[in-house]
């Protein structure tokens, strides 16, 4: 433990003047400036008619300021995810002043008055805070958590950790926007004596700079995490008292990178802004969860993890989306979730509102969007297009298309959770059975764009498909085909005719022959090509013609079938 703990309720009032708070554009800040400020702009508040305030700044110790004098000014304090101009106006539609910084917006208090109160304890019955999540509908969904709640969390985490901590600071490159955050580097630390570093920190580096070997734990992300490689300060990254890890799983690959390369084993913590912390792990090798004490963890017919919490609002079970498997020894594992809310670089994102959001353009008829895992995360959009969509695809091009869609959806939602792969269909991909295909649609943005073309747009049917490509020149069977004067090698013409065949049409037959194979013109890099598919079943033959718009490149039939 690092010092005697303060309660919530009582983290803003003069005690322990001269234990430091914070550092904040380089200064230290002790308890002292801390009351001062929070008793400020409480005094301040307290003239302001308006009783719900919609609170978002980057920095760490303003943001506690000013959470701090909200609730000792009687205000109900909503905070954002973000400070996207459609979250602004959301919250401003639904009563809520702005605070803190909102991207030009007119907030609330520019300035503190004079102090003219005196700030009592924080009635825990009164005192809550209202976050937001990604809802099963796509809208956003408001979780309020009350005093007691956040004191038990803050409780528990002192209890599991406190001791491993010592008197290091808190040092994040996650936001105190979300649950995680606002744990783990503000109103733990607050309230156990340690001091925070106010600055969201973008990367490692600028973190370690900082901290000038200075004792600290890092809260941070697995997407960050993932991200370290061998030019990373493994040394200082080692004199971390902790690094905590929330959002998402760490690839073991990560977490197995990191201990080995500097003794760290990451502290993953699972839970939810709904729930609370639920459960933690600290090995590469073991899969398991932990549960923290009162933690109450049983399975439904389908999986479905079922919780009793300390830190929810009553004792009833709490119906999850992740599937679970329990454990003989107490713990268990995660099977993955069962809904369409997911994670990109550990920002929460609901599937469904993208659809929605993107159906809001003249220009989409339907979407579907899905998440692609690799190294990095990323989302992907299939969209067919409306009339006027198609028009503006023929006039102004894909990059105008692109261009507008993104604009529209930045207005609710953050750069990094954007579409970053698209694909334009005449209709979405449909299984035999009319469901929508997504084993196709993962295969077609899961393409190596080293060994296939820029795919454009698809129109697929039952037994015929025309593809839209654009030759990259970075495509890899330029290279020496020929020097000064690369071509696009008819094998591969034919390599790609038939691996698409066998995408979009059930070809189980082995290959036989090719027949009237012809090559016409020759295809050179940054072409616009269409390739013209076409599968007849019970003649076991596979047509295929690739054309631009004023000539046939090349053309034939691939035989499938028992041979004679």
């Amino acid at each position: 433990m690092c010092a005697e703990p303060i309660p919530l309720s009582r983290c803003a009032l003069p005690a322990h003047p001269e234990r430091t708070v914070a550092v904040h554009t380089g200064q230290m800040l002790d308890r002292q400036r801390f009351c001062a400020d929070v008793a400020a702009v409480a005094s301040a508040l307290q003239h302001q008619a308006q009783p719900c305030y919609a609170l978002y700044h980057e920095d760490c110790y303003p943001f506690a300021v000013l959470l701090f004098a909200l609730w000792h000014a009687g205000k109900k304090v909503v905070i954002p995810g973000n400070n996207c101009p459609a979250t602004a106006d959301e919250l401003a539609g639904q009563g809520c002043a702005l605070i803190g910084a909102w991207h030009g917006r007119e907030s609330i208090l520019a300035s503190p008055a004079e102090v003219n109160i005196e700030l009592h304890a924080l009635n825990p019955a009164d005192t809550s805070v209202t976050l937001f999540t990604s809802g099963s509908n796509g809208r956003p969904k408001a979780i309020v958590k009350t005093l007691p709640q956040l004191q038990r969390e803050v409780d528990a985490l002192e209890a599991q950790w406190g001791l491993l901590l010592g008197v290091s600071a808190a040092a994040a490159t996650v936001s105190h926007q979300h649950i995680y955050g606002l744990l783990f580097r503000l109103l733990w630390p607050l309230a156990s004596g340690r001091c925070f570093h106010s600055q969201l920190f973008l990367s490692p580096e600028p973190m370690l700079k900082a901290l000038a070997g200075q004792p600290a734990y890092w809260v941070a992300s697995p997407a960050q995490l993932k991200r370290l490689d061998e030019l990373t300060d493994w040394a200082q990254i080692a004199k971390f008292s902790a690094i905590f890890s929330s959002g998402g799983p760490l690839p073991p690959d990560a977490a197995a990178q990191i201990e080995r390369l500097c003794g760290q084993r990451v502290i993953e913590v699972y839970g939810s802004s709904e729930t609370g912390g639920i459960a933690w792990r600290r090995s590469a090798q073991d899969t398991r969860w932990t549960p923290f004490a009162g933690i109450g963890l049983s399975r439904s017919e389908d999986g479905r993890c079922l919780l009793t919490s300390p830190y929810l609002p009553d004792a009833s079970a709490y119906p999850m989306d992740d599937r679970i498997e329990l454990h003989n020894d107490g713990r268990f594992s995660l099977l993955g979730r069962l809904d369409r809310i997911v994670k990109v670089e550990e920002k929460r994102l609901s599937l469904d509102a993208l659809e929605n959001a993107l159906s809001q353009s003249d220009w989409v008829e339907q979407s579907h969007c899905l998440l692609l895992s690799n190294r990095r995360d990323r989302v992907a959009a299939a969209i067919v297009l409306t009339e006027s969509g198609l028009a503006a695809l023929r006039y102004q091009g894909r990059a105008a298309i692109f261009k507008s869609l993104r604009r529209q959806l930045q207005r609710a939602f953050e750069s990094v959770v954007l579409p970053r792969k698209w694909l334009f269909f005449d209709s979405l991909p449909m299984t035999r059975q009319g469901k929508l295909d997504h084993a196709l649609l993962r295969q077609l943005f899961a393409l190596d764009s080293a060994k296939y073309p820029q795919l454009l747009y698809c129109r697929i049917a039952i037994n015929s498909a025309e593809l839209e490509f654009r030759i990259q020149p970075e495509l890899v069977y330029f290279n020496g085909h020929f020097p000064g004067m690369p071509i696009l090698p008819g094998v591969t013409q034919l390599a790609w005719a038939e691996h698409y065949g066998k995408l979009f049409f059930s070809i189980e037959q082995p290959f036989l022959t090719m027949e009237a194979v012809k090559f016409k013109k020759i295809i050179l890099p940054d072409a616009l090509i269409k390739m013209a598919l076409e599968w007849r079943d019970e003649a076991g033959k596979l047509y295929f013609d690739l054309s631009s718009v004023s000539e046939s490149h090349s053309s034939g039939r691939m035989l499938y079938g028992a041979r004679p």
